[in-house]
């Protein structure tokens, strides 16, 4: 086989990679921004990004019935992991384009004593799982179309479209350790839910989403589902094993610490910690050898604190010190160890340079502090 590409560092055992030169790159705990591609997805895409590159809208020869047999074998892996029909999965770029086919186009066609309901079911930045199935109810009951954005869920907790009542979903490939560029939006047949195009062209995907829908892509997609269906119990077990690791040795060791969002009805590989007077992006800093956020890869640009801290009522300096850890499918307990070891040496030392924290233990009620601007 070739030799690797000498631009990219070597893996290695830890999940860390070096460059050559002894230098390590962090190790990854951010797997709500993106996943690292399964490397069973990556085996099924090969073929498809070498010897079978057939159109698959190309009707007239075996290129072409290739990969059109190869993006139908995805969609039904899509379909059969939320409980759909082939027919109702819609291949997009993403899940971003999938909420705008769902929610643009539905609105422009409500009357004015009609709505849409829109609920991303696992939150990004804190984890927190909305009661998809209630809405769902309520929604029905009400004669109002039901969508969900999926894209943190899929693949980490059971969803099923019908015992849910959910009319649109959408999906995300590289959400679920399969590769970017690539998702899917369900799309209910009965009661038949109709959407317009965002773009015009060769009338693919039920005239829905015209352009050639990219083979390797699609199948990346359809083998993560199919992944994600066969080790989701399995994944759920040992992430939330880590995840209560990680929490238990943090707050243990450091005082002030709190989590934010619901703690009963969350997604265990999504922990946002607040470490009070700790200012979240100097923690970042410093935890420079292991990747992690301060919130939302959508948003993260910003240095306005969480929007989703501030619905939910956390108080603005909390807002400000919170780190989000993700925890995955190839998270190690030797990683999370690490994260943790880091994570409590470089918050005690913030701490002590932080004249806020010298004021709260000698007993000062900062709240009751006047502070003046000059």
């Amino acid at each position: 086989p070739p030799a690797p590409d000498s631009s990219f560092p070597p893996l290695l055992p830890s999940g860390r990679t070096g460059d050559g030169g002894g230098a390590l790159r962090p190790l990854y705990m951010d797997v709500q921004a993106t996943t690292p591609l399964d490397p069973r997805v990556l085996d099924s895409m090969l073929p498809y990004l070498t010897a079978y590159y057939g159109n698959p809208h190309s009707r007239t020869h075996a290129y072409g019935w290739e990969s059109e047999a190869a993006m139908e074998k995805a969609r039904r892996q899509v379909a059969d992991l939320i409980g759909a029909d082939s027919r109702e999965i819609i291949f997009t770029s993403g899940a971003t384009e999938s909420n705008n086919m769902a929610i643009k186009e539905l609105e422009a066609a409500f009357q004015a004593d009609t709505s849409l309901v829109s609920v991303m079911t696992v939150n990004n930045e804190i984890g927190v799982k909305q009661p998809i199935h209630d809405i769902g109810e309520i929604c029905r009951a009400h004669k109002v179309f039901f969508h969900t954005d999926a894209a943190q869920a899929i693949g980490k907790i059971p969803m099923d479209v019908n015992n849910m009542k959910i009319d649109l979903m959408s999906i995300s490939g590289h959400k679920i350790y399969g590769p970017k560029g690539v998702g899917a939006l369900y799309v209910r047949r009965r009661p038949r839910v109709r959407l317009e195009p965002l773009q015009s062209g060769g009338g693919q995907e039920r005239g829905l989403r015209s352009g050639t829908v990219p083979t390797p892509l699609a199948v990346g997609l359809g083998a993560a589902c199919d992944v994600a269906q066969q080790e989701m119990e399995y994944d759920h077990k040992r992430i939330s094993q880590l995840a209560e690791r990680l929490v238990t040795k943090i707050m243990s060791e450091v005082p002030d610490v709190v989590m934010n969002g619901d703690q009963e009805h969350r997604y265990p590989g999504c922990i946002n910690l607040s470490f009070a007077y700790v200012e979240g992006e100097s923690l970042l800093m410093a935890l420079k050898d292991v990747a992690l956020s301060s919130g939302s890869a959508c948003t993260s640009a910003s240095l306005e604190p969480s929007y989703v801290l501030r619905a939910i009522g956390t108080d603005e300096d909390l807002a400000h010190s919170s780190i989000r850890f993700g925890i995955g499918r190839f998270t190690t307990e030797e990683e999370v160890d690490y994260t943790v070891q880091k994570c409590i040496q470089h918050v005690k030392r913030l701490r002590e340079m932080s004249p806020l924290w010298e004021m709260v233990q000698d007993g000062i009620d900062l709240k009751s502090i006047k502070w003046t601007q000059h």
